[in-house]
Formats: structure tokens, sequence, C-alpha cells
């Protein structure tokens, strides 16, 4: 029997839906990748903790330790402590930390095959107090230590506060300069646009994209075996591939689109080296199409690229849907798709983040994930819609 049930169009009217009825696609038992695959995990916020939302973080630490198992479970590596974790919307440094701790406890339980690679940023700095670089290396520092201290890999992440006190690309330079010098293994940077952050408007000290690779890619030049990649996310496909192109031998992609991931991680083949011409991935939406992802990545692993183009393709347009501007708010909707999905038995968020996307995206989010095979559970993903609807007074 078909599942049905009435939804909000962004003209403002109420139209019945029909789900298309196709099962998800699942990867195989043991699936294995010929590409590095980050997921940038959520967390699951804890809805019964008596805190004010807006101003405290209380998080469910089973459930979002759960969650990481099963990306492990699916192949996915696990970017942990990043902007999907609402780093710096909500998540503060020493849940953070928590958070790192946990996850790679649990990364050890689960065995060799569980991927973890750190948030190491400056988020634990009072951004309107910080007046000097120096400030900036000596807070990357404190957390690199702290990160290092439990054995973890480190992301070395776009500081906001570097982003307001530096005046010059050598002042970039100077900075990741230190920090690589001291990195204890190769590390993955992190370019995140100010799509993502408007904070970080300017990055690597200009405001030409052009000039701020130039940067970034001297930084990595002067340390190419402290650097296993970097992760961009600009959502220019194009920008991604000029840059792998420029990268030294052996240093990583990892490509942060989530506009136009199936493309860039399939790869053009150009360029000298294998790196030149395919990214591999660190991304957020994985978080939300994980089965798909995984999937996608086995074929491609086993040569058939246009399988890989069949599952992962439907995904895209909900992905530009999910990371649609405002797209900071984008974490939302990663959290919208665990609901839906069975992952999480609460839509609510830390920060209480539910609150930054209107019924009519929730609405198109939900026919997009079902164009695109990912609705794992139907009839509970429609049971969900419908409450959520019911509380927008669609009933």
């Amino acid at each position: 029997m078909a599942l049905s049930l009435k939804l909000p169009t962004a003209s403002g009217q109420v139209d019945a839906y029909t789900l298309r009825g196709t099962a998800p696609v699942k990867p195989e038992k043991g699936v294995t990748f010929n590409r590095i695959a980050y997921s940038a995990a959520h967390v699951v916020a804890d809805p019964l903790a008596a805190i004010d939302p807006w101003l405290q973080c209380a998080v469910d630490w089973d459930a979002t330790i759960a969650y990481r198992q099963r990306l492990w479970s699916l192949g996915l590596g696990v970017a942990e402590a990043m902007d999907t974790a609402q780093r710096g919307m909500g998540l503060d440094w020493p849940t953070s930390l928590e958070l790192i701790r946990r996850s790679l406890d649990a990364a050890r339980d689960f065995g060799p095959g569980a991927l973890v690679a750190s948030g190491c940023g400056t988020d634990h700095l009072v951004l309107e107090n910080v007046k000097t670089v120096d400030e900036v290396m000596a807070g990357y520092e404190d957390q690199m230590a702290a990160i290092e201290k439990l054995g973890g890999k480190l992301i070395v992440m776009a500081s906001r506060a570097l982003a307001r006190v530096a005046k010059s690309p050598a002042d970039y330079e100077r900075v990741y300069d230190r920090i690589l010098s001291q990195a204890q293994q190769p590390v993955v940077l992190h370019w995140l646009g100010d799509m993502f952050d408007p904070a970080l408007k300017g990055y690597w000290g200009s405001h030409d994209v052009d000039q701020a690779m130039d940067t970034a890619l001297a930084v990595i030049a002067a340390h190419p075996d402290k650097v296993d990649g970097i992760k961009i996310s600009l959502l220019d496909k194009d920008k991604e591939i000029a840059m792998r192109r420029r990268l030294p031998p052996g240093v990583r992609m990892y490509t942060g689109d989530d506009f136009n991931y199936a493309e860039l991680i399939a790869g053009d083949g150009v360029g000298s080296e294998v790196t030149h011409g395919q990214s591999d991935a660190l991304l957020g939406i994985f978080d939300a199409i994980a089965p798909a992802a995984s999937a996608a990545l086995g074929e491609l692993a086993q040569g058939n690229v246009a399988k890989f183009h069949d599952i992962l393709g439907p995904t895209v347009p909900l992905s530009r849907h999910i990371f649609a501007a405002p797209t900071r708010f984008y974490k939302t909707g990663v959290v919208f798709m665990a609901w839906l999905n069975g992952h999480q038995s609460h839509f609510t968020m830390v920060g209480g983040q539910q609150s930054t996307r209107s019924l009519p995206h929730f609405a198109e989010l939900f026919r997009l994930a079902d164009a695109a095979n990912l609705l794992e559970q139907p009839e509970l993903a429609v049971r969900r819609m419908k409450t959520l609807a019911a509380l927008h007074g669609v009933e």
C-alpha cells in the first residue's frame, strides 16, 4: 500500500504527496574503497537535559557514539568535532574535546578500520579579546596538545580569530608554519569558505580566491611531509580542481564541495599524480547519505563508474537543498535526516538549531530524500514528517 501525506509547498499551498516506494541502496558487507572518505558527523543533543538550549550544551553520548559506529560499519571515516557537529554553533571546546575522546575510544574498540580525524581550532578563545597572531598560535597549540595527547590525528580548522587579526598572507604563513612544524603526524588542513562561516571571509589573507589559494599552496609546499591533505569547502568545483592539480606529490585533495562531490570524487584523471586527477572526501553530506555514499564508493573501487554515478547522482539535489543559503544552517538538514531514518529518537539540536529552517524547507528535503532512495524506514519517516507538519498546523 502506497504511503501518502500532506506537505506544504514553497508557494504556501498544501498538497498530497505519495512516496515512490523504491528500496534504499545498501553497500555490500565488507565494502572497500579506493578513496579515503570521511563523513563529518553530527552530534545528538540530549532533549531531556534541564538546560537553557541557546546558552548551554547537552549531548546524548550514547546516541552520538552509536552514530559514529554506524558510519564506521559502512566503511566511512569520521571527521570529528567539525562544523557538522555544530562546532562554533552550539558545541563549545570542552564538549568538543570530550566528544573527540569518546570517539577515539570507540574507534579503538571498533577496530583498525575505524578512521578518525579531529578538529583542532581556536574556538576556545574569546574572539573579541584576541589581538595578536601570537595569541592565535597559542590557541592552536593548546587544542593541538590536548588532541594529540589522546592519540588523535588533526584537522587544522580555519580560525575565526586568525581571520580577525591577520594583516597579510605572511601572518597565515607564520601561524601554519608553527603548527605544522610541531605536528606529530600529517594533518588535514581545512579551508572553509565564507558561505559556511561569514567570519572566515578573506581567509589566507586575501578576498581573491586565486591569491588565497597561492598562499595555502605555499604553506603546503613548505611542509609536504606534514600535510596529509587539504579539505576545501568553496562550493566551486573549478577552483578545487585547479588546486588539486597543484598539490605536491602525495598530498590529497579532500573535497568539501557538497554541491559537486560526485564528479569531483570520480575525478578526471588529469595530472602527473593520481591525487591530481581525483578527490578524496571529507563531507558533511555523507552523514545524511551514508549508505548511498558507501555503496557508490564501493562501485567506484570496482571500476563501475556509471553505477557510482547512478547511486550518488540522485543525492546531489538533496545535498544542494540541505546546503542552500544560508549555508551555515545545513546542520539542521543533516540532523533532520538522521531523525527521519530512525537514528535518533527526536528532532532537537544543540543550541536549538532545529529552528533554523522552515517547514517548506523540510517538506522539500523529504521529497528529495525520497527521490534519492534515502528513506531507510519509509513508514517511520512518514510518521515523523506528519508529526512535524502537525506541529506547524498541517494535518
